[in-house]
């Protein structure tokens, strides 16, 4: 998976917030909020291509929490990306 190109992670106060920009991003035209080991992963992963062991790798470093858990939080939080339309496969 890759971040499309034209979508920004920006914090707004306490929120984190990825909107659309450029030309790429035209027809897009909500905000998505992420929560912070959300945001966490895409400040990680923003500029490279990775899978959902990258993700949950990342989780347990950050949060040292189990593997399984992990890899559920990460699927989900890919999920939610795709369906989205912020990431490609």
């Amino acid at each position: 998976m890759r971040i499309k190109k034209g979508f920004k992670l920006r914090t707004v106060g306490k929120e984190f917030i990825v909107a659309g920009e450029g030309v790429h991003q035209v027809d897009f035209n909500k905000l998505v909020s992420l929560n912070a080991p959300a945001a966490y992963l895409w400040q990680e992963v923003e500029s490279k291509a990775f899978e959902i062991e990258t993700l949950s790798e990342l989780l347990v470093e950050k949060y040292a929490i189990d593997i399984e858990v992990a890899l559920a939080d990460a699927a989900d939080i890919a999920s939610q990306w795709l369906d989205a339309g912020l990431v490609e496969a």
